[in-house]
């Protein structure tokens, strides 16, 4: 029994222990992950949040979809554009996927020469980068005006299911806003490589070490969940 009960004893006292040695183990590393600095790393636990939130928009609005009684607005009505004399379907959508796709080619070739240590190319890509990413939004600007003066709202649209429009603004205006705070960010970090802030460890945001071009990758691993997303959006959107 004596035994027992000093065995008991050490395995409750060294519980505390090991608890204090695995905080003073994290707090102590500025890279628990060993290969993964802290700012990729945070960055992968944002997307991966981001994910779960988009997964819930779009999971609603399929579930919304499917339970109404009232037919839902035929997608290549809503989103046709007169031109030429007729009416064609999807052709901004289909415009503003192709632009959103070839940023996505842009940022990785800004990644690539960012780390060959080219501030010139590696600055005009993503400056690139963000030109595209603006007018992508600015055609969103005029999808939204032009569904608006067409009579839809959150609450309703003329075509069918009032719940479209409320979903419709809802997971598009969230996308639109991501990719609005990627362009400016986009613009932050371009500035700072053409400046050289990265090779000479000029202080400021995101360049506080000399020679530190990681930062430009971290911007692409955002930008590219960006386009990702859109790919989903669009699929279950406008093709279904």
């Amino acid at each position: 029994m004596a035994r027992s009960d000093i065995a008991d004893a050490t395995v409750a006292d060294s519980r505390p222990t090991r608890w204090r040695s695995i905080v003073t183990d994290w707090a102590s590393d500025q890279r628990t992950f060993k290969q993964v600095s802290w700012g990729k790393a945070m960055m992968w636990i944002f997307l991966l949040s981001d994910t779960f939130i988009f997964s819930c928009f779009l999971l609603s609005y399929m579930t919304v979809r499917m339970s109404t009684t009232v037919p839902w607005p035929e997608p290549s009505q809503v989103f046709a554009l007169h031109l030429f004399g007729r009416n064609i379907p999807l052709i901004l959508i289909a415009i503003m996927t192709f632009v959103l796709i070839t940023s996505s080619g842009t940022m990785a070739m800004a990644v690539n020469f960012a780390y060959r240590r080219d501030r010139r190319k590696t600055a005009i890509l993503m400056l690139v980068t963000a030109l595209l990413g603006a007018a992508f939004v600015g055609m969103q600007a005029f999808e939204w005006t032009k569904l608006i003066e067409e009579g839809v709202r959150p609450w309703e649209n003329p075509w069918g299911a009032p719940q479209f429009g409320s979903t419709f603004f809802m997971i598009t205006g969230f996308h639109g806003t991501h990719v609005t705070f990627g362009v400016i960010f986009l613009l932050i970090v371009a500035r700072k490589v053409w400046r050289g802030d990265f090779d000479t460890g000029r202080r400021g945001y995101f360049t506080s070490r000399s020679g530190n071009y990681e930062t430009v990758e971290i911007t692409g691993l955002y930008w590219h969940f960006v386009d990702l997303v859109w790919v989903f959006i669009f699929a279950f959107f406008y093709l279904w």
